[in-house]
């Protein structure tokens, strides 16, 4: 997050006060949102933060809303599979090719995204053992 604002800051004074734009700054601020976005899903996930079919819930008994909980979990993580495999498919299919202010392969454009999948289905067999044993996943901002 640190790296982001100094790349837009450095992008922002160099446009701005010195009238050369980095054409860098840009592309180097757009990778580190990406970053900071997919890791942000990941903790939304184990957190249990994201919008999720939990509000039915609680109209179910208890003994179906367990088993809902779990296969809601179940869907998550293989969401998370599928998204870690197929972003890592894209990263190598443009792994080759350059991107052309950085000079680094056009691949970590979908890196963020396939290690937010691994993550997501990660912290989904988490939330899906803990209902399991019967306690709670304890949230990463507590």
């Amino acid at each position: 997050m640190v790296l982001l604002v100094i790349a837009v800051l450095y992008q922002v004074f160099g446009r701005y006060i010195m009238n050369d734009t980095p054409t860098w700054a840009e592309t180097i601020a757009i990778l580190l949102v990406l970053y900071v976005t997919m890791l942000g899903v990941a903790v939304g996930v184990h957190d249990a933060g994201h919008i999720g079919l939990e509000s039915f819930l609680v109209l179910a008994p208890e003994w179906l809303r367990l088993k809902l909980e779990i296969l809601i979990h179940a869907l998550v993580l293989v969401f998370g599979v599928v998204m870690a495999w197929q972003c890592g498919i894209l990263a190598e299919s443009v792994m080759a090719y350059k991107l052309p202010t950085l000079g680094i392969s056009e691949a970590f454009r979908y890196l963020p995204a396939s290690l937010a999948g691994g993550l997501i289905a990660l912290f989904s067999f988490e939330h899906i053992v803990a209902l399991v044993r019967g306690t709670e996943v304890e949230p990463a901002w507590h």
